[in-house]
């Protein structure tokens, strides 16, 4: 069985694919994955294939900021776009798939399963695209419309007419209209229904696995990273791929809010969402560039994060409090469920963080830990890359 996986987005976006296509190969099953340049994750050991679009070279450029993406629309999103719905299209003939499991981004997907009459599994990461009454859209609102609901995933259907170009040059290779987008066959949610309770109209195609993930226990932890494990307690702090505002001022915030408590503090500067400035730097500081969550999570008191799908999960199943600070698209969807479960406080807005909303925090979220510990358990006893893959195998 050929197994291509396509996926676009900045490193949360590539990880669970990544972790998919390594429980594939080790399967048995020959595996290409089609990925962005530059994403920060690890690609070792896989037959992967580039799409030439660099997301984090954007987000570096323009931030996390809808605004910015509007703004640069002609000159950075398109052509990057085009690259993956036109690359998408390349991969696919050069390889000829059996199954064809792809990010919602990845528009030309369809045409791939049209063209070469093959199933296509869509993965959503967050519920974006398969409509249900029982809660809007990720990254439309957050608040509960009721009966208007379904109507906020129109938005996902629309993206299409913003790269009508791109797609008629893949359906041009591929020899198809681009009028011939066929349904997904399923649709793979990387998401544990412990933490999102399935919604009862969604479709039997649509699986809630549980999160995908490759065992990094053995791997290698930088020796500072591990040294600093090993002097008590700390928090941990990151937002990941986001780049905006003043990461400055919130490193400061967080380095004021952490020593008022008598923590340390561990900061992974991901793309830049985190600066801790030079004054304030001490041995009870450390920052680093990234680091593994399953590694680190699980010996931090809490973790102030961006509220990406994959982060959360990670931080539930170490059974570590988290304090989100949503920035854009799903964010804040995950920042207000988590608070409205009682699985953490009320995020806070990046322009907001203040040491002083920081701390209240940081105290609120020690309450919610007994509720973080039962879902942890809930979560350790799924294997979303295992159930993911064996409805995939079903097509086969």
């Amino acid at each position: 069985m050929r197994l291509l996986l396509v996926t676009a987005g900045t490193r949360g976006d590539v990880e669970p694919f990544l972790a998919l296509a390594r429980a594939a190969a080790a399967s048995g099953l020959d595996v290409r994955v089609a990925v962005p340049v530059n994403s920060g994750a690890s690609v070792e050991g896989l037959n992967v294939v580039s799409l030439a679009a660099d997301f984090s070279s954007m987000v570096r450029q323009q931030g996390a900021s809808v605004l910015a993406a509007a703004r640069s629309f002609r000159a950075i999103v398109r052509p990057a776009m085009r690259n993956v719905i036109v690359g998408a299209a390349r991969t696919a003939l050069a390889y000829r798939p059996d199954v064809i499991v792809a990010h919602p981004k990845v528009l030309s997907a369809p045409l791939i399963a049209a063209a070469l009459d093959i199933p296509h599994v869509l993965v959503e990461l967050a519920p974006t695209v398969t409509p249900t009454r029982a809660f809007p859209a990720a990254g439309t609102v957050t608040a509960d419309l009721g009966s208007l609901n379904r109507s906020t995933y129109r938005a996902a259907s629309l993206a299409s007419a913003l790269f009508v170009d791109a797609l008629d040059e893949a359906a041009g290779l591929l020899g198809v209209t681009r009028s011939a987008t066929p349904s997904p066959t399923s649709t793979l949610m990387p998401i544990s229904p412990a933490l999102l309770p399935r919604p009862d109209d969604w479709p039997s195609e649509v699986h809630m696995t549980g999160p995908w993930l490759h065992d990094e226990a053995a791997a290698a932890v930088d020796p500072d990273v591990a040294a600093f494990l090993a002097g008590g307690p700390f928090i941990y702090a990151g937002f990941g791929s986001m780049a905006s505002g003043d990461p400055a001022a919130r490193g400061r915030s967080l380095v004021l809010a952490a020593r008022d408590r008598g923590l340390r503090l561990l900061v992974a500067t991901g793309l830049g969402g985190i600066e801790v400035p030079a004054r304030l730097r001490g041995d009870d500081v450390l920052t680093v560039g990234s680091v593994s969550h399953a590694q680190v999570l699980p010996h931090a008191v809490s973790a102030v994060h961006h509220g990406g799908i994959g982060t959360i999960q990670a931080a539930m199943r170490a059974s570590t409090p988290s304090v989100v600070v949503p920035f854009m698209a799903d964010q804040p969807f995950w920042g207000a469920l988590l608070h409205r479960q009682g699985l953490a406080p009320a995020a806070i807005r990046p322009g907001q963080l203040t040491s002083t909303r920081v701390g209240r925090a940081l105290d609120a979220a020690t309450l919610h830990r007994p509720a973080v510990e039962g879902l942890s358990r809930q979560l350790g006893a799924e294997d979303g890359t295992a159930a993911a893959l064996a409805t995939i195998i079903s097509y086969g």
